[in-house]
């Protein structure tokens, strides 16, 4: 429960709304419960009427319009304000999540796999989103309408409400509140099993090419389904779970109903209570008993509600992998980078860069090529400081990356990545992540230099032209050279390019590397790529073997 309340702040904006909601809500269970409890008078009423005894129909019948007409109402209102609340709500807290997980990326580190990250920017953040129907609602609910029931049998019943107020507490919190704590390692796992099948399911399909290949889908399919019926086994015990409470709780309300129809009876043969006024007060306390069902059904919901709320705070709460220092120093003109004896390695690991000494001049372009996991990607990961050495320093204008804020650094240095998005989006969007202030005038240099204007002027709208989803309007090559212009419309001084041809064949590769040098040229520009270099494209090249860095080449 604590981590609900830890999203108190994102509730206090549609505050207002919740309570209309909440208002209508009480309001509709209310008129129903009016509605059943008067058209049980009313209907007995009348048949008495008709053996002969004086009733007068007019009343109760527009009672029992008026009350429908009211529940009819509350209801699509409670469920317009409800939803507007809770769709309002979602918003932001996804906004919130990802506002503190962007500065903690990447979170491979933290044993984060690519479904779970899915899984809790989703299905955990959808978990929450009918907490407030299902939980708070129907518990405001009981307690007005309990309250109500119990103020009319206190009127004219009054030795029933000694049963009735422990036996609907029971039923409406008892009940629920075991049940969810019963639910809280099952409603845990379940959530973990969702978050498992979520990342079977991406890797199979991101792995469908070599599963394939390899002759390895069957086990990929095996899988998923061992992953899907754990799920399914743990929404099982969910939902026997559930079932066992609401039947403790109808067994409660049916208790309840049989005594005050005892109690009922015996003031009627007494004459202290009317036979139609005791079918109402059965009625409504049956009516006030299916609002603590509603809590009981929603157990399962709520219990993996508070889960999910668990695994967001967590991960919110997570430290980033690098922090500003407490009082940063400015970072220096000049786009000079030095590695000076960098070792790198992650927690009880291997090391992964040993000794790593490197310096790149203003305005140099250097190539550093090497197998996969020699520690290519470990070098540009440091530069942009995602992660700090375990020893040496890295500098940028001479400046250690430790003593200066991460946003001036990377206003200093641009990224190319292996996997740089084309955004389903214009291209205009697109480019404009690189430098929103950017004019079209900016837009087509930049086009112009990353050799793809004459591809975008083709398209139908120019900028304005909107991409596929991964920018599948455009050919993988034009998807690269589109990144490279993002990148290139920024005004950092030092180009990144970390595997920039991956994906393409051997011809486009050559000519994007072909072209690099004119389209960022004054820039200093580190290369990281396995593919072969074109005469021209760098000024030196460099290999990274099992950490350790050598010159291999140096044409300029």
């Amino acid at each position: 429960m604590n981590a609900i309340l830890s999203f108190r702040p994102l509730f206090r904006p549609h505050r207002r709304t919740f309570l209309t909601a909440l208002l209508l809500a009480t309001l509709t269970l209310a008129a129903g419960t009016a509605l059943l409890g008067t058209s049980g008078w009313f209907i007995t009423a009348a048949a008495l009427s008709a053996a002969g005894v004086a009733f007068n129909i007019f009343g109760p019948s527009s009672l029992v319009r008026g009350f429908s007409l009211i529940r009819i109402l509350a209801r699509y209102g409670e469920r317009v304000a409800g939803h507007q609340a809770t769709l309002r709500f979602l918003s932001d807290l996804r906004a919130w999540l990802f506002e503190r997980l962007f500065p903690r990326a990447p979170l491979s580190a933290a044993g984060l796999r690519h479904g779970d990250l899915v899984s809790r920017l989703v299905a955990d953040v959808d978990a929450l989103d009918s907490f407030f129907l299902v939980a708070v609602a129907p518990a405001v609910a009981v307690l007005a309408i309990g309250s109500i029931v119990a103020g009319l049998l206190a009127l004219w019943l009054p030795v029933a409400v000694l049963l009735y107020v422990p036996l609907l507490a029971a039923a409406a919190f008892a009940i629920p509140i075991i049940a969810v704590r019963h639910l809280g390692a099952s409603g845990r796992h379940a959530i973990e099993a969702s978050a498992a099948l979520r990342t079977a399911a991406l890797d199979g399909i991101a792995g469908h090419r070599d599963f394939v290949v390899n002759g390895a889908g069957d086990r990929a399919i095996a899988s998923v389904a061992e992953a899907a019926r754990r799920l399914g086994r743990l929404r099982t015990d969910l939902g026997d779970t559930v079932v066992s409470a609401a039947t403790i709780a109808q067994g409660l309300a049916g208790l309840c109903l049989v005594v005050t129809l005892c109690l009922g009876l015996d003031a009627l043969h007494a004459g202290r209570l009317g036979g139609p006024t005791l079918v109402g007060l059965l009625l409504a306390v049956a009516a006030s008993f299916e609002a603590a069902a509603m809590l009981v059904r929603g157990t399962a919901r709520i219990g993996m509600g508070l889960a999910a709320a668990d695994r967001l705070r967590a991960i919110a709460a997570m430290p980033p992998a690098v922090a500003d220092p407490a009082m940063p120093v400015p970072l220096p003109t000049g786009s000079e980078v030095a590695f000076r004896d960098v070792s790198f390695a992650y927690a009880a690991g291997r090391p992964v860069l040993e000794g790593v000494s490197l310096e790149v001049a203003p305005g140099r372009r250097i190539a550093v090529t090497g197998a996969s996991g020699s520690g290519k990607s470990t070098l540009v990961a440091l530069l942009l400081r995602l992660a700090d050495p375990t020893a040496g320093v890295v500098t940028v204008a001479g400046a250690d990356l430790r003593t200066v804020r991460q946003a001036d650094l990377h206003a200093r240095v641009a990224l190319l990545s292996q996997d740089a998005p084309v955004f389903m989006d214009t291209v205009r969007a697109n480019l404009l992540v690189g430098r929103p202030d950017a004019t079209d005038a900016g837009l087509w240099q930049a086009l112009e230099r990353a050799r793809i204007a004459d591809a975008i002027r083709a398209l139908p709208g120019g900028l304005d032209a909107f991409l596929g989803e991964g920018g599948r309007t455009l050919s993988t090559g034009e998807g690269r050279r589109l990144c490279l212009a993002r990148a290139l419309l920024s005004d950092a001084a030092i180009l990144v390019l970390d595997e920039p041809t991956g994906g393409l064949d051997h011809e486009t590769e050559q000519a994007f590397l072909a072209d690099l040098g004119a389209a960022t040229a004054g820039r200093t520009v580190i290369l990281v790529t396995h593919a072969t270099l074109p005469a021209g494209a760098v000024d030196q090249a460099w290999r990274l073997d099992a950490g350790r860095l050598a010159l291999m080449e140096e044409t300029a």
